[in-house]
């Protein structure tokens, strides 16, 4: 690698605030908050909006469209395309 043209790469903290739910990580995102983590030392903190704690797709919670479905009742509603 080529040096001085990379990013810092550091521990960092991810908050989920709508989870209250946060980890420490690495990564090449900054910031100037700053958290006091379990360990006792201070880390940046980065705040996020979703994460995999209350992520649709990881807690099971997804719902599947039924595609299909939607394009019967249009067709029904509104014909065929070239039906005429």
């Amino acid at each position: 690698m080529k040096p001085g043209i990379h990013p810092a790469y550091g521990p960092v903290v991810f908050r989920d605030r709508a989870a209250n739910y946060a980890f420490l990580t690495r990564s090449t995102m900054t910031s100037d908050k700053t958290i006091d983590w379990e360990d006792g030392k201070t880390y940046p903190v980065v705040d996020v909006e979703i994460s995999h704690v209350n992520h649709p797709f990881y807690t099971g919670t997804a719902r599947v469209l039924d595609t299909a479905g939607r394009v019967e009742r249009f067709e029904r509603r509104y014909g065929r395309r070239g039906a005429n």
